[in-house]
């Protein structure tokens, strides 16, 4: 939901509509706000237990950069989307753009290898041996 909610707003900004990019950017913090919430909430009621990648060589690789490089992005954006509605909603616009063209494929990033990570681990993980 988040990626399409930022892909949108991408789209409505460089149409120039700023009204509609406002509310849609507004719903992508939202949605992220509340999956952050119900995840921590989630491995908290579960022990904050581990549940290993069991593939191997290239795969393992392939898994552990896309973890890791997720794991650094993904803490840098709930800093990044607050300054960005702060600049945003203060009429800083030049400001906010700058910020933006490095926020937004960050949170895209992030957005994106979420869904990769947990398809890896839960769909993809191979059987331990």
């Amino acid at each position: 939901m988040s990626t399409l909610l930022l892909l949108t707003g991408y789209a409505l900004i460089r149409r120039g509509r700023i009204d509609a990019h406002r509310r849609v950017m507004l719903s992508a913090t939202g949605v992220s706000a509340v999956f952050l919430l119900l995840y921590v909430a989630h491995k908290a009621w579960r022990g904050f237990e581990n549940t290993p990648y069991n593939g191997d060589g290239l795969d393992r690789v392939f898994y552990l950069t896309i973890l890791f490089s997720h794991l650094v992005l993904a803490m840098a954006v709930p800093v990044l989307a607050i300054a960005l509605i702060r600049l945003g909603l203060a009429g800083r616009i030049a400001s906010h753009r700058r910020l933006a063209r490095w926020a937004w494929p960050i949170w895209m990033y992030v957005s994106v290898t979420g869904v990769v990570v947990y398809a890896m681990l839960y769909h993809l993980n191979p059987v331990a041996p």
